[in-house]
């Protein structure tokens, strides 16, 4: 017998047929002896729905009403779910997120958790419960309803998982595990059997849609062993841990790109001590994530410098550098949009050499100029014009030797709640 924490994100409940091809999995681990926490998220486009009906009556609704309307979606879920293993002859209760003892902190919208006490869970599974269990929601300390943001419920499941003592977490998702890179752009992408934590941590922040940052982030502090499986099929899943194999000549793991990039240029700054700490101190104070930094040569005692930014980030970085324009002086600030970051990782590249030339060679041959660079040990990324984003991607793909025979892969957009 093992005790599991099963996710599945919208996609996978949105219709009665998948709901009740969920509920039938959830009814046969229960039938083989195991015991079961699910996590659910509300079903296909319930909060999209949500969220635009708030919008017809307040263009800018209070956060903690957004976060009262929103946390319905997954009520609906897990209550529908629980419902139809019921009907399967198997005994099921659903839990909202505060019910089943997630406490965050207290800030709307994108709260944090910050402690679980899994009392309730423990005594239905006792009782010979499969315990549902509302994702993307917790409450603080006072009572207060809270949403997590974005992957919420990836979070909620890693969690629980981590507070529990689960065998094992899976993630179940329209696609049948995590694959060398988005399966849509290049069809012969490879399924990998397994990932380290870090390396789908690197992806996760770059852009791959599969698992949120945050819940591997959980996932690496607890240990937890997690799969990312299809909801749709019985295939194998991806493993994420530790450590993984390293496949024969596999330097690169994945290649990811994120859309959602911005540069903003601070043109003719003086060269003194303390103008970075005052521009990226004010963008902190903000709230503002800053990625990718450069710092061009000085000449004739000015410098110009670069920075990535959220796409949805841009005017209000903007905003911030012309407000401290007295405090750090300089001739324009110039911004640019329609950009894509591209990025490889891989564990293996901290001890091969050339794998950056590698890139920039297969980037070059397409004609293509690299804007800004930035590195790690186990990640390079590169900012360039968004048109060509796919093509280079293909390129990589096959200079990095990941290329499969073509195959087939289940699902279209991956689920992120």
């Amino acid at each position: 017998m093992s005790l599991i924490v099963m996710k599945f994100g919208g996609s996978s409940v949105g219709s009665t047929e998948r709901m009740q091809r969920v509920a039938r999995r959830i009814a046969d681990y229960r039938e083989a002896g195991n015991d079961v926490v699910v996590v659910v998220s509300a079903m296909g486009d319930t909060t999209d729905e949500l969220i635009d009906q708030s919008k017809l009556l307040n263009a800018n609704p209070p956060a903690r009403e957004m976060d009262m309307l929103l946390t319905v979606g997954e009520q609906i879920s897990v209550a529908l779910l629980s419902m139809t293993i019921d009907s399967l002859g198997f005994k099921a209760k659903s839990l909202t997120g505060w019910q089943a003892g997630i406490e965050t902190e207290d800030v709307h919208g994108k709260a944090r958790i910050t402690d679980i006490e899994p009392k309730r869970i423990f005594e239905a599974i006792e009782s010979g419960y499969a315990v549902i269990v509302a994702g993307f929601q917790g409450a603080t300390d006072g009572g207060e309803i809270t949403t997590l943001g974005r992957g919420g419920s990836d979070t909620t499941a890693v969690a629980l998982a981590a507070a529990i003592k689960a065998d094992v977490c899976e993630i179940y998702t329209d696609v049948d595990g995590i694959y060398s890179t988005d399966p849509r752009i290049v069809k012969c992408a490879r399924k990998l059997d397994e990932i380290s934590y870090d390396e789908m941590l690197e992806l996760a922040n770059l852009g791959a849609a599969v698992l949120h940052p945050r819940a591997v982030e959980y996932a690496k502090n607890y240990n937890v062993k997690l799969v990312v499986r299809s909801s749709f099929t019985q295939n194998e899943g991806t493993s994420v841990k530790e450590e993984a194999v390293m496949e024969q000549g596999m330097v690169v793991r994945g290649i990811a790109y994120d859309k959602n990039v911005a540069r903003i240029s601070i043109l003719g700054v003086e060269d003194v001590p303390g103008v970075l700490a005052n521009v990226f101190g004010a963008l902190a104070s903000s709230g503002i994530d800053v990625d990718i930094i450069v710092q061009s040569g000085t000449m004739e005692g000015k410098a110009d410098f670069a920075f990535t930014v959220s796409l949805s980030d841009k005017d209000r970085a903007i905003a911030v550098v012309e407000s401290i324009r007295g405090d750090v002086p300089y001739r324009e600030v110039t911004s640019e949009e329609n950009l894509v970051k591209v990025s490889i990782v891989g564990a293996g590249m901290v001890s091969n050499p050339g794998v950056a030339a590698k890139m920039f060679k297969a980037i070059y041959d397409l004609g293509i100029s690299i804007k800004m660079v930035t590195t790690s040990e186990i990640r390079l990324s590169v900012i360039i014009a968004a048109e060509p984003a796919q093509a280079v991607v293909r390129a990589l793909h096959s200079a990095y030797g990941l290329d499969t025979a073509e195959q087939a892969f289940v699902g279209g957009p991956q689920d992120r709640r």
